[in-house]
């Protein structure tokens, strides 16, 4: 269908070109064309958008094909049910945050979204009250400003049973689902943008083998229950005040087998309010962190099994002496851990205590964060360790820490 196209769109214009290629019909026409359930694969080029798709059919870029919205508004719309658009390369949205000017905007469900490349616009992809969509293998980046002033690379909004995988998203602003429940995130890279992914009101949301590196902060979830964060790397997220995962006001989120590594702060949660608002946090690998596990609140209740503590410079912080002591400790591994295993179960034949020493200046006074591991904040904890003038408070005991 694509020669004729060609030919005839060349004839009525009075042009003589050797090669059609040179003279490219509106993307629009080409898609004005297809029969609802056709392929159209539009000769390689660059064409101005904006494009809306209004019928079902699937779009075939190989590749070679670029979209320029002449930075006016949305690149491409899909409002028709099951479509496919693939191998797309989309560039220059318009800059309004108000209209949410995108790559792609999706307002449609049972649509394929994959191997496009998607960049030099606000937003990359909007979900608007999509369902059963499956987004793919694509590149999306936002456009080369501030994190706070770019777009989000991805952002669903009353949309479920998604799923976003194997995508690669880096310099934009946050991935956000607001009211969004049940959607899959698998396997996709979030690099060099402001929050990794922002649950709000979303809950039964999956977030597994996810890569995280080098954001301003990980993983947040507000008032977003039975999250499943499973099997993620979260690392390099060392801004002041940043954590890796952030949990607040959220019920029966499991976090699990997770490794967290060399961040500012590992985990952030409030005590649950509620005694339904509790996490379960199983075989987690933190390591190099600043601070592991910070909790604020004063009840306790959370279930922190079989996790690994390495080589952080503190394992847990609290705002109170007994944010913490109340959850549920059992069966971690403490490299600080100064017991014995004399019946060789794995396990050590005495608790594991945290209580609060020096380490707890640096919590009342932020500024003497500074100081944490110098010698003078070693020696000022061993004299309390060796001759405290009062008891220490108990931040948390683990009853039966792992030795191996």
């Amino acid at each position: 269908m694509t020669r004729p196209i060609l030919s005839t769109f060349c004839l009525l214009a009075g042009l003589l070109i050797a090669s059609p290629a040179h003279c490219l019909p509106p993307l629009q026409l080409f898609i004005d064309l297809t029969a609802p359930g056709g392929t159209l694969r539009p000769p390689a080029g660059t064409y101005p958008g904006p494009i809306v798709i209004n019928k079902p059919i699937t779009l075939d870029g190989q590749g070679q094909v670029t979209i320029d919205g002449g930075e006016q508004g949305t690149v491409l719309s899909v409002q028709a049910d099951n479509t496919t658009i693939r191998g797309l390369h989309l560039i220059n949205s318009g800059d309004s945050h108000d209209a949410m000017d995108a790559g792609l905007l999706l307002k449609a469900n049972h649509v394929r979204i994959e191997q496009n490349r998607i960049d030099e616009v606000l937003f990359g992809i909007v979900v608007q009250q999509g369902n059963h969509n499956t987004i793919r293998e694509n590149r999306i980046a936002s456009l080369p400003r501030e994190p706070s002033l770019r777009g989000e690379g991805l952002r669903l909004w009353y949309s479920r049973d998604n799923l976003i995988e194997n995508n690669q998203f880096s310099q934009v602003r946050d991935l956000v689902l607001t009211n969004s429940p049940a959607n899959r995130i698998i396997g996709n890279t979030l690099r060099d943008s402001r929050i990794s992914m922002e649950f709000i009101f979303s809950p039964d949301n999956e977030v597994r083998a996810n890569r995280i590196i080098g954001n301003d902060t990980g993983i947040v979830a507000i008032y977003s229950d039975r999250l499943k964060i499973e099997e993620n790397r979260i690392e390099q997220i060392r801004n002041t005040g940043s954590s890796a995962l952030a949990i607040k006001e959220s019920s029966q989120v499991v976090i699990a087998r997770n490794q967290i590594l060399h961040n500012a702060v590992g985990l952030t949660a409030n005590s649950p309010t509620d005694p339904e608002n509790i996490l379960y946090l199983r075989d987690n690998h933190f390591t190099y962190n600043t601070v592991a596990m910070y909790f604020y609140g004063e009840k306790g209740g959370h279930r922190i099994h079989d996790n690994y503590f390495e080589n952080n410079l503190t394992s847990v912080a609290v705002s109170a002496p007994i944010s913490a002591r109340f959850n549920d400790w059992r069966g971690n591994h403490w490299e600080g851990y100064e017991g014995f295993d004399q019946d060789d179960d794995g396990f050590g034949d005495t608790p594991h205590d945290i209580r609060l020493y020096s380490d707890r200046i640096w919590m009342d006074r932020p500024t003497t964060g500074f100081f944490r591991g110098s010698p003078v904040m070693e020696v000022i904890d061993f004299i309390e360790r060796l001759a405290p003038f009062s008891e220490p408070e108990l931040i948390l005991s683990d009853p039966a820490p792992r030795t191996r």
